[in-house]
């Protein structure tokens, strides 16, 4: 492998990490646009398990709207502990993910934890997620 192409992996690797923190924090801030800017435009794959199945970005957004985006929801979502391999203009990642919910109005709290399995391509010039699947190993409501 080159210097360039060992430079190109480090940049892709650094990229989709900086992609899929913008993604959490963006869930946590309620920031739909920015949400909507990590995944592909067209058919994706979104899985959430219970939460849905989404084939793109705008279907999945507009729950997330009506979910999430008031005043009493407050969500916390830690990504950690990146797998990531690139090949090419395509790259295959798992996350483990803890997810925190609190619900201003009742006080109730839900605990969540899990892995993302993503893919991602590089489209003009940028990483977007084009598929996100999440299993839940532990909840606690």
């Amino acid at each position: 492998m080159t210097l360039e192409d060992r430079l190109q992996r480090l940049e892709a690797l650094e990229d989709i990490r900086q992609l899929k923190h913008r993604y959490l924090n963006a869930c946590d801030l309620k920031d739909v646009e920015s949400i909507r800017d990590c995944f592909a435009e067209g058919e994706i794959l979104i899985d959430y398990g219970p939460v849905g199945l989404f084939k793109d970005r705008d279907s999945f957004v507009g729950l997330f709207q009506e979910m999430a985006c008031h005043d009493h929801v407050i969500d916390l979502h830690h990504g950690a502990n990146p797998e990531i391999e690139v090949e090419g203009d395509k790259a295959f990642a798992r996350w483990a993910l803890y997810y925190f919910n609190i619900n201003g109005d009742t006080g109730a709290t839900r605990q969540l934890g899990g892995f993302y399995q993503d893919e991602y391509h590089f489209i003009d010039g940028l990483w977007k997620i084009v598929k996100t699947v999440f299993h839940a190993h532990s909840i606690n409501q």
